[in-house]
């Protein structure tokens, strides 16, 4: 009778200390269940929407193509090229086939923020935030590039046709002419950002604003003077497209010409006057200009103007050309 007593007490105990038990488990089969196994790298989240636009009808219908990118990873920079596009993060590059088919993969051999990526006729290079210059040497496979550049502020990489290299940084321009072994500086009074050669002409963004060299680079001449700087210089039909910032009217200008960049010729009397204009690039017979309220679509040579892909947010689009294919990316405006 006694030991009927003590375990008639003992009981309320026991069912609580069965319930701790059971409790426990409970919370650590979920823990489990939440963890990934150590060896797995956690994958990029998949529901990314207005990263990335892509045209391919002359910007008449435009197609979010940012499923499978890092959602929570702005872009940095981006490159259409070879039937690939390529897009710089935070955490590294990414690929995708320009068809449409296909994920986003990402380069696991070159890790950190990716802000810049040149095409060239030796392949493609990418620039990271902590100033290294890299070289795709293959798929996936990237290594250190013009290892005898690095005491320098780099803004680009760009080959000429007779594949004469140029580096611009924040102090000029430098000139090889045995793929990088060795520099010759050929200009020396500010930075050098954007370049584009057509017919022996070069072109290039400065803190003077647009300058041209017909001599391979040895010489160059102020061609577009507006009391600011260069922003953008693309190769079109027939001659180049320029973007510079006028201080007067605290305005970006855009302009094209037709004789090798001698003479210019204002095309932006049909865009809302902005200092934040981005891009200009063409497409078959059109025109299109990344502004602060979309893009914006000419069928004339620029007289006038439609807006093709409304803003988004307070971005601004930068937009790129692969073929036939045009891209835009919304990004924070900026040079």
């Amino acid at each position: 009778m006694h030991k009927l007593v003590i375990a008639f007490l003992l009981l309320p105990q026991l069912f609580v200390a069965c319930q701790r038990v059971q409790e426990s488990a409970q919370t650590l089969e979920a823990n489990l269940a939440g963890q990934a196994p150590a060896c797995t790298q956690q994958a990029p989240a998949h529901n990314a929407v207005n990263l990335l636009f892509q045209s391919t009808d002359g910007g008449q219908n435009w197609q979010d193509i940012s499923k499978e990118l890092p959602a929570d990873k702005p872009i940095n920079c981006f490159l259409a090229q070879q039937g690939e596009v390529f897009l710089g993060a935070e955490d590294g590059l990414y690929r995708k086939s320009s068809t449409g088919t296909g994920n986003w993969q990402k380069e696991y051999t070159l890790n950190g923020n990716v802000t810049s990526i040149y095409s060239n006729q030796t392949g493609l290079y990418a620039y990271t935030q902590d100033d290294r210059l890299f070289q795709n040497i293959s798929k996936d496979l990237w290594v250190p590039a013009l290892t005898n550049m690095n005491n320098q502020m780099f803004r680009n990489i760009f080959e000429a046709a007779d594949k004469t290299l140029f580096f611009g940084c924040d102090n000029g321009i430098f000139k090889s002419t045995d793929q990088g072994k060795s520099w010759k500086h050929v200009y020396d009074k500010g930075w050098m950002i954007d370049m584009v050669e057509s017919n022996g002409v070069l072109l290039c963004t400065s803190q003077e604003g647009i300058m041209r060299s017909t001599d391979g680079g040895e010489h160059w001449e102020v061609v577009i003077s507006e009391g600011g700087v260069g922003i953008q210089v693309e190769v079109i039909d027939g001659g180049f497209a320029a973007i510079a910032y006028n201080t007067t009217s605290e305005t970006r200008r855009v302009r094209i010409s037709a004789d090798g960049g001698k003479t210019w010729q204002a095309i932006d009397a049909g865009l809302p006057p902005s200092a934040d204009i981005a891009s200009i690039k063409q497409v078959g017979k059109y025109f299109f200009c990344g502004h602060p309220k979309g893009v914006f679509r000419s069928a004339d040579q620029g007289k006038t103007w439609e807006l093709v892909l409304p803003k988004v947010g307070k971005k601004v689009f930068n937009l790129t050309v692969s073929g036939n294919v045009l891209y835009a990316v919304p990004q924070d405006a900026g040079c």
